[in-house]
């Protein structure tokens, strides 16, 4: 049954080359890639930088010749801009519509549901008012559920006419654009799926759609396949998450720019990934019962003795202490460690949280397993808003360290902070 569900997609473009591009008008019209963790492989490419062949995912070793050749500017990537920018945008969007799913960091979803309005004249309104007022482009895609959205967006993204604004509330226009996306293209469809799609003849979008057997679909693709099915065809299968769940597991890990030896190297990358963790957790008023480590050795270095190990340690009463999480990783990380590894990644997960204001101390705890005080809350949340203000770790624990890091992630073609740090900001000449 068909509804009255009118869903917007609104996303970035090439969305950490667009932060880069933001500080630097002078690489517009210039190809630019931006690279993963210790500047492995491209994560974003600008339409120049596709057009030269580079895939995503490239390796950065493999095509550096050819980026030196054709002038390609290559960042390594900033996070912490990407994340400040990417807030900006949401906050600007958040005007458009009451309701609102942030799908990622450059993605999200707007319920315009009832609004009475020229839908086109609206999807070019948001396009311009988020690249005027972030400078930052966007295509915007309006369909009646999520997986029509996504549809739009990408026509939107590919077609010079429609200049990243595409609306299809109209079936006759639905059924036009689906027969321009390949069965790969649709939203939800992975490569394996689509191998099977093809295998039955559909091709593209429309013949999924218009594919009658939906009983076939359901028993080879799942549910999930049958209402992508449906909503191809305009029924809402997928609702907007409007308040954001809260996450289960937080997980803090990197490869290290330069293969670590010694157990102190080693326990201050765990208490800096700890430190991240438990902010990430404090941001969403959570506390931790079960406090993971790991670390490995480089599988792709044969010449050098293989070794990867996790354990954990639980506590009786949550906590969201970074001081104290510090302490039971080293704890676990201690009896891990070996000497004459080269260790190439470690980590640190936190899990079985509790809500920030409703836990419930042990009777059996240890004299260190006492209950986060007050004082203790009070510190956390003076350095999180200092470090918020100021930039990431402005305040940390000394068990982080205070030289440079040998363990540190490779980002030689680093960018300045911008927005995030005072003595980064741009200067006006």
């Amino acid at each position: 049954m068909k509804t009255n569900q009118v869903v917007a997609l609104v996303d970035c473009n090439a969305f950490f080359c667009s932060c880069e591009r933001l500080f630097r008008p002078e690489l517009r019209n210039r190809p630019v890639g931006v690279l993963s963790n210790n500047d492995g492989c491209f994560i974003s490419r600008t339409n120049e930088l596709k057009a030269l062949g580079v895939s995503m995912g490239a390796p950065y070793f493999k095509v550096k010749e050819l980026c030196q050749k054709h002038n390609v500017a290559v960042f390594s990537s900033n996070f912490a801009l990407y994340t400040n920018l990417s807030d900006r945008v949401m906050s600007v969007l958040s005007r458009f519509t009451p309701v609102i799913e942030v799908y990622s960091v450059d993605e999200a979803f707007l319920d315009l549901t009832g609004l009475q309005v020229d839908f086109n004249e609206y999807a070019r309104e948001i396009r311009d008012t988020v690249e005027r007022e972030v400078g930052i482009p966007v295509s915007v895609g309006i369909a009646p559920t999520k997986t029509l959205s996504k549809l739009a967006n990408h026509i939107g993204k590919k077609s010079k006419k429609a200049k990243g604004a595409v609306v299809l509330l109209e079936e006759r226009l639905q059924n036009i654009a689906l027969k321009q996306v390949e069965v790969e293209d649709i939203w939800g469809v992975g490569r394996k799926s689509a191998v099977k799609l093809r295998g039955l003849g559909i091709k593209n979008a429309f013949d999924f759609k218009s594919y009658h057997n939906t009983f076939q679909i359901q028993k080879i693709f799942t549910k999930l396949g049958r209402m992508t099915q449906d909503e191809l065809r305009g029924i809402p299968c997928y609702e907007l998450s409007v308040f954001g769940e809260k996450k289960k597991e937080i997980m803090c890990s990197r490869s290290f720019g330069n293969p670590v030896t010694s157990l102190r190297e080693l326990r201050e990358s765990i208490a800096n990934f700890a430190t991240n963790a438990s902010e990430k957790m404090r941001k969403q008023k959570s506390s931790c019962a079960v406090i993971e480590v790991f670390c490995r050795s480089n599988p792709f270095s044969l010449n050098d003795e293989q070794y990867g190990a996790s354990s954990y340690q639980k506590v009786l009463t949550p906590t969201n202490d970074t001081r104290k999480i510090i302490k039971y990783a080293w704890n676990v990380l201690d009896e891990l460690f070996r000497m004459g590894i080269l260790y190439k990644k470690a980590g640190v997960s936190l899990s079985s949280f509790e809500c920030e204001g409703e836990l419930q101390p042990s009777l059996f705890n240890h004299d260190e397993e006492i209950k986060d005080d007050e004082k203790s809350l009070r510190l956390m949340e003076v350095i999180d808003k200092i470090n918020s203000r100021e930039g990431a770790n402005t305040i940390h624990s000394m068990a982080c360290g205070v030289d440079k890091k040998a363990w540190a992630m490779k980002r030689e073609k680093l960018s300045p902070r911008y927005l995030t740090g005072w003595n980064q900001l741009p200067v006006a000449k």
